[in-house]
């Protein structure tokens, strides 16, 4: 069981040293972590069990994952691991040019609700190093019932974390969280989008990594906010029925479209942890 005991991240802002970004952004995500299991377990009232998996290269990582009474099922899993690319997905990465060699951290968060009044969730954020090195990640929230003060919500949490640092952070991170959680077979929408990035190196590694924390932080008030809003409200089979259905079309992204869960299996992940996106139960017609 995880005790939610958080841990203070201290770094040098002006550090070059790529080893000590690896160790600094390993730690922010280890903490931060502990900070979204702390809060559902606040909210929920069960407790986290926590697996640790070896990676086939170098390193690893540890799934917590919560059944509960308000999430159904809500995983929380960090990985650092390190290896090379095959010949055939180095060509997809970037900075593989001279050297197939990879390390790469990072934090994934997918939380499935009890009731249908209440959204799904979907985050991560991650650190990759090959030759060059970058972040990336992003949030967004899948409702079976739209709830445009909930989504104006969710998204005024993104702008709250993109403002500070940059004012078109936002609106060109959400357009390329439409573009991306978008089912072609379906021609719709996953949810409700938030925001989504990738390949971040604006040359300042430090304010790129306050960007990444700052997602982070936001993302665990606008989860716990509207689960809470939400989580008493009564609901009936039919609900649920329309849920279970919508939990198909998550299904169908993450196993068809999505880059993470190829990412993955692609570098030797452990499949189990992968797979901790997939919701409990789901439908189709």
């Amino acid at each position: 069981m995880l005790n939610g005991t958080l841990k203070t991240i201290k770094y040098e802002k002006g550090m070059n040293n790529i080893e000590e970004k690896k160790t600094v952004a390993a730690d922010w995500f280890r903490s931060l972590r502990d900070q979204f299991c702390t809060s559902f377990m606040e909210i929920d009232g069960g407790g986290f069990d926590k697996k640790k998996w070896k990676h086939k290269g170098t390193g690893g990582g540890e799934m917590s994952v919560m059944k509960g009474k308000v999430f159904e099922k809500v995983g929380v899993n960090i990985s650092t691991v390190s290896g090379a690319f095959s010949e055939e997905y180095r060509s997809k990465i970037k900075g593989t040019e001279n050297s197939p060699n990879y390390w790469a951290s990072g934090i994934s968060l997918v939380a499935h609700m009890q009731s249908p009044k209440v959204p799904a969730f979907h985050f991560n954020t991650r650190f990759l190093v090959t030759g060059q090195d970058w972040f990336g990640g992003g949030a967004d929230m899948t409702p079976t019932f739209v709830n445009k003060k909930d989504t104006a919500h969710f998204h005024s949490k993104m702008k709250q974390a993109c403002d500070p640092h940059n004012k078109s952070y936002y609106p060109e991170f959400k357009k390329k969280c439409d573009e991306y959680f978008y089912l072609p077979h379906r021609k719709e929408s996953r949810g409700e989008g938030g925001i989504f990035f990738d390949y971040m190196n604006s040359g300042n590694w430090s304010k790129d990594f306050e960007f990444v924390k700052n997602v982070g932080l936001k993302t665990v008030e606008a989860i716990t906010e509207i689960v809470k809003t939400h989580k008493d409200q009564s609901w009936n089979e039919a609900e649920k029925e329309e849920q279970l259905l919508k939990r198909g079309r998550y299904v169908e992204f993450n196993l068809i479209w999505d880059r993470g869960t190829l990412f993955g299996l692609k570098t030797g992940g452990s499949t189990e942890a992968i797979m901790m996106s997939m919701p409990p139960t789901a439908k189709w017609k």
